[in-house]
């Protein structure tokens, strides 16, 4: 049987059409999707760096160009570590509220180029996945370290008098009593990072079916970790108080708190 080349091509371009006329009344042409991810990433970043901004300059901080390039690169509030020979010397703090705060201008970025870029409908996607980011992921894990600090730092010494202890004087009978105290805090904070990380997902699987009124069960992924270097900043600044390893994981905390904005920005109904 002869085929019929011309209705071949006019079955094909109507098809044609019908897709374009659907992908317009999504809102946004698919042919934005490969410009997602870059513009995600970048106002994400963004958003953490005018956080950051804010809180440097709140905390003492210059934020004027001219002043901070005639600084030395090892001197910026975002790379500087503590140094024993100049124990007081101001260094960038980054307690809860300061993580909030970057937090929320993560996601406030990702979730803003997520909506320029991305299809309409997609937007309840993000909205749903902003606000698991910002309460579910970091709020609630964070509130369940902070209490565990708190409760640590009001029995520490009764703590600490529990913990066995080397009899000797030599150095590495030092060290070793130094590491034994140093464990009950870093248990207590991991496990609290750990209850405060399943509480979170739960927290957001609930708002998922109860106001989104969604079914999605929302597991734990890597990325949800990314949010909790802080906590792991606080652990060791538990251990070890000011140190060089303290304030340099405190440096990276503002990166990886730019996830939370980009899972935001590029969440999509499935």
């Amino acid at each position: 049987m002869p085929i019929n080349i011309s209705s071949v091509i006019n079955n094909y371009n109507q098809s044609f059409k019908q897709n374009n006329i659907k992908q317009k009344s999504n809102g946004k042409s698919n042919n934005n999707q490969p410009k997602l991810k870059p513009a995600v990433t970048i106002a994400s970043a963004l958003g953490v760096g005018a956080a950051y901004a804010i809180i440097a300059k709140k905390q003492g901080f210059s934020i004027n160009p001219s002043k901070i390039l005639k600084t030395p690169v090892k001197d910026w509030a975002l790379i500087k570590l503590y140094d024993k020979k100049q124990p007081d010397r101001k260094l960038i703090k980054l307690e809860e509220w300061e993580i909030l705060g970057l937090a929320g201008g993560s996601i406030a970025g990702g979730l803003t180029a997520g909506t320029i870029i991305d299809e309409k409908k997609n937007f309840k996607a993000k909205i749903r996945e902003a606000i698991n980011q910002f309460v579910g992921n970091v709020c609630i894990p964070v509130a369940f370290v902070k209490g565990v600090s708190v409760l640590y730092d009001k029995n520490k010494r009764q703590i600490l008098s529990k913990v066995p202890q080397l009899s000797g004087d030599g150095k590495a009978v030092k060290y070793t009593n130094k590491a034994l105290k140093c464990m009950p805090s870093a248990a207590m904070t991991l496990v609290a990072l750990g209850a405060g990380i399943l509480t979170g997902n739960k927290f957001s699987n609930f708002i998922n079916e109860k106001v989104f009124h969604k079914k999605v069960e929302r597991h734990i992924k890597k990325t949800d970790f990314a949010p909790h270097v802080d906590d792991i900043g606080m652990a060791v600044s538990l251990m070890a108080d000011k140190s060089k390893i303290s304030t340099a994981i405190t440096n990276t905390v503002p990166l990886f708190l730019c996830v939370p904005g980009f899972q935001a920005g590029m969440a999509q109904d499935k």
